[in-house]
Parts: structure tokens; sequence; C-alpha cells
């Protein structure tokens, strides 16, 4: 007796659909800020501030939204290692060793020489040069982020030293280059640290954009991680405008960030 086909062989078996890519970046905060990969805005000065609390998934989104829309970026990481920021883009759907092999990414980790790189005296020798040198003309609207500029006054750099250093990478990146520069900075208003203050609040008087984390006052919840302020510097604009606040909260994923009114969180409704 013959044996019937089986389905197998009389119907070809339905096509597999491919796996969706985790998001590059968090998505809620690209519709927030109105800004897409697609058409980052040039020469702008972005400060994260955080407060009780850890804005590092700030940091996380910007550097993987700058290697999506294609820019070629500094990272100057005072924090942690490589690794760690790799198995995070990873989740984000950005690899940083591939960014790095293309030479779209340069990743200087700080925290083994930050301050003979940025502020030492000694005079260079012309087999070592800067690393920051790179950037240059030939780079059309680099991206510099720096996480986080709160070591260096903690390994004992004079805030001076730290604004000027600021102030020269305003001038070349976002002036000159119309790059983009982002920077992580930690704040506490109930802290006797003067020197930290007066860098934050210095950074706020020159930032375009200013995303502000804070814990939320009430302590720990697991469905509310934190508040965030977004404050467009339409003030600087010229155009006689007030700068515009608006104020989130949020809770973190192990791939995104959700962003919700004040109030209005899952849990609550």
């Amino acid at each position: 007796m013959r044996r019937g086909r089986t389905a197998s062989s009389s119907f070809p078996s339905p096509a597999r659909k491919p796996p969706v890519p985790p998001p590059a970046m968090f998505p809620e905060l690209n519709e927030l800020l109105d800004a897409s990969p697609e058409r980052p805005q040039p020469g702008k000065f972005t400060l994260l501030r955080d407060t009780r609390t850890d804005g590092s998934f700030l940091v996380h989104h910007f550097l993987s939204f700058y290697l999506r829309a294609g820019c070629k970026v500094c990272f100057v990481a005072l924090l942690q290692s490589f690794s760690h920021y790799n198995i995070v883009a990873q989740k984000l759907g950005v690899s940083l060793a591939a960014a790095k092999e293309r030479g779209q990414l340069v990743f200087l980790e700080g925290l083994r020489s930050c301050l003979d790189l940025l502020f030492g005296e000694e005079e260079e020798q012309p087999a070592q040069p800067s690393p920051l040198q790179f950037i240059s003309d030939s780079w059309k609207r680099p991206v510099l982020l720096v996480d986080d500029l709160s070591v260096l006054l903690g390994l004992g750099a004079a805030p001076v030293a730290v604004l000027d250093f600021i102030h020269y990478c305003r001038v070349t990146v976002c002036s000159r280059l119309q790059g983009n520069i982002v920077v992580l900075v930690h704040s506490n208003e109930d802290s006797e640290d003067e020197e930290n203050e007066l860098v934050v609040n210095a950074l706020c008087h020159h930032s375009d954009l200013i995303l502000w984390a804070e814990g939320l006052a009430t302590g720990f919840c697991k469905d509310v991680h934190g508040q965030i302020k977004i404050i467009k510097r339409l003030s600087l604009e010229l155009t006689g405008e007030q700068d515009q606040v608006q104020i989130y909260q949020y809770k973190i994923q192990d791939k995104n960030v959700t962003f919700f009114a004040r109030g209005l969180s899952a849990a609550v409704l």
C-alpha cells in the first residue's frame, strides 16, 4: 500500500518571520524630545543631570541614538568599562564593537588616565598625540559623549579646569563643526559639595537641552522608578520665548524605558 503524502510534503512550510529587532534607543523619549536618528539636530549641547537616582539610562539612549544616526561618536567613559556599555547597547540593537571596527566610535576609557589626558600640563610627545585630536575638520558633525563629568571633580580636578574643558569642546564641536555634545553630571541640591554644584549650575546655563532625572521623594516604588524633567532652553535662541519645561515619570525595563504623566502609571490606574 502506498503511503499518503504527509502534510509537510504536500504544502510548503510557511516562511518564518524574521525576529523583531530590539528597539534602537527609547522610542517614547524620542517622541517627547521630537527627535529622530534620521534627522539629528546639529550644534546642540545636552546636559543629563541626575539627583537621588541613576541617570545612566539616558547615556545609553543617546549613545545608541547617535550611532544609529550614522554620526561619528567620541565616548569619554569615566565611570564604566567598554564591556559594560557594549552589553547594554546590544540590548538596544547596537554593537559598540562593530562601531569601533568601522571607525564610527572612538572609546576613551578615561578612568585610566583622565587627569593626564584632559588637564595634564606636560608637553605631548609627537609619537603620542592627544586622543582628543581626532575631533577635527575631518569629522563632520561629530558627537562627544561624557559619562560622567562629576568623576573628574572627585579625582581632584578643579571646577575651572572642568568648565574650561567643556567650553573648549563646545566651541570646537558644537560651534565650529556643528556637532553635538552630551554630558552626564550628578547633582544633589542638599549636598555640601559646592564645587560640584558650581559646575552643574554653569552647565545648565549653557545647555540647549536639559534632561533632569530625579528619584521619587516618597522613596522606592517598583512601578515608578523616578521623575524626569525635560527643559528646552528656548531662551538661548534669542527669540523672546521662555524655556519649555515638561515633567514625566518613568519606569525602566530590560530593553526599554516607558514614560507617562505624573500619577498616570498603569499600576495607579
